[in-house]
């Protein structure tokens, strides 16, 4: 693995690790009954992702560009299998550290409540005393919420994999049109604005079908009307399902890139 190619494997890992990450912010906000103030917060880790995401695509769109030219030794497929495994492993990482960051967004939202100010916010999180918030808030996965999951999760089991497939498609999506490009150079451009059609799908049943099933959940936690730990163990589901869609963009990364060099060259 060459250095640019090791920087876009980075910026793929920071960018599933904090989509990850989110299902953290969902606990905070349960935890204090400060949902409004969780997201706030949570903003600061998206416009990190979003420039991350930002960096990714035309590194590795020049990547693709300087190989059609310059041919290497070997095919670019490896290097997006690299990619994708780096989702994965953002994922699993991102699973592991759930606990711990449900802990920090529980104490910013507090801290928010009290300074009533972003920037004083973070310049207490960079002081002595925010370090040692972090290193008192680290806490490993309790065993108890992965044996617990036959008790019940509330959530469908097409809910479920509804999840897996929108995780897989929207992981994919861009890697697939311009790997599509590479397969068909004179097309490569069609081919790369046709990234859309897969997010499409994804963002379709994220938005319409998961992420408001996970919302009405989490208010009604916060009503009484659904336990804390059977909201845990959704969550569980969940982060599982999400490492299992990356798993599966390994299997649909061909098959989609297929399918979109054949819609650019019927356009």
């Amino acid at each position: 693995m060459d250095l640019n190619l090791f920087i876009i494997c980075l910026l793929t890992f920071i960018i599933h690790l904090i989509g990850t990450l989110a299902y953290s912010v969902r606990i905070a906000g349960v935890r204090t009954g400060r949902i409004a103030v969780s997201f706030a917060l949570f903003n600061i880790l998206v416009l990190v992702s979003r420039t991350s995401n930002s960096f990714q695509i035309p590194f590795l769109a020049k990547r693709v560009e300087a190989n059609l030219v310059h041919p290497l030794n070997h095919s670019l497929l490896p290097d997006f299998r690299w990619l994708l495994f780096s989702a994965t492993m953002a994922t699993a990482a991102g699973a592991y550290l759930i606990p711990t960051f449900q802990r920090l967004f529980s104490k910013a939202v507090l801290d928010l409540q009290t300074h009533r100010s972003m920037p004083r916010l973070l310049l207490h999180i960079c002081c002595k005393g925010g370090l040692a918030q972090i290193r008192d808030s680290m806490s490993l996965p309790a065993s108890e919420n992965v044996t617990a999951l036959r008790s019940g999760h509330s959530l469908s089991g097409l809910t479920i994999v509804l999840n897996i497939l929108a995780v897989a498609l929207w992981t994919v999506g861009v890697f697939a049109a311009l790997y599509a490009g590479y397969l068909n150079p004179s097309l490569r451009v069609t081919s790369s604005s046709l990234s859309s059609l897969v997010n499409g799908v994804a963002t379709i049943l994220m938005f319409v079908v998961i992420d408001p099933q996970l919302s009405v959940m989490t208010d009604d936690v916060i009503e009484g009307r659904l336990s804390e730990p059977s909201f845990r163990r959704a969550i569980v589901w969940l982060v599982g399902s999400r490492f299992a869609g990356t798993v599966l963009a390994q299997v649909l990364l061909l098959p989609a890139a297929s399918l979109l060099v054949f819609v650019a060259g019927k356009l």
